[in-house]
């Protein structure tokens, strides 16, 4: 089986000028946590997650040793929120994410994603988004591929008592 038979297309998308508040409505309103970036001609750039909204608010290693104690000032760093809403995916989107191409069997493109612990991964052709496959549309293209699927009425049982 290969990510083209079970990978989801129509996928929404963002730009790299869009606002990270515009993103993440899209992303809270569809269950999803990360959203392809993408410019003319569905060319990917980049991913946005929901983690990436999120990092901005932590202090790098740097700020943490120059000041540890007020860099662990959790409500602190909560009020800031509102300003990573207010910046542009194109400041922290993730470039050059990891990608499959459709004719790749779904099992090497799960094991990128067991490598990486990512959920889903974009699907490119000549650099172009075409969907995106989840570890999810793997499970489910396996399951009803025929031979794993129990006929209605029979049970699903761990084997014959004795």
């Amino acid at each position: 089986m290969l990510v083209q038979d079970v990978m989801s297309t129509g996928v929404v998308t963002a730009r790299p000028t869009d606002s990270v508040r515009s993103v993440v409505t899209k992303m809270l309103s569809r269950h999803c946590g990360a959203i392809p970036v993408v410019e003319e001609d569905n060319l990917l750039v980049g991913m946005v997650t929901l983690r990436d909204v999120l990092l901005p608010l932590y202090p790098n290693y740097g700020e943490y040793i120059h000041d540890n104690v007020h860099s662990r000032d959790f409500v602190e760093m909560e009020e800031g929120y509102a300003e990573v809403l207010g910046q542009k995916v194109q400041e922290i989107m993730s470039l050059n994410p990891l990608t499959v191409s459709p004719a790749v069997p779904v099992l090497e493109a799960a094991s990128y994603m067991g490598l990486k612990n990512f959920r889903r991964i974009p699907v490119v052709e000549k650099g172009r988004l075409v969907g995106m496959v989840s570890i999810g549309d793997i499970n489910r293209g396996l399951f009803f591929q025929g031979a794993h699927v129990t006929p209605v009425g029979e049970s699903v049982g761990l084997g014959a008592r004795r």
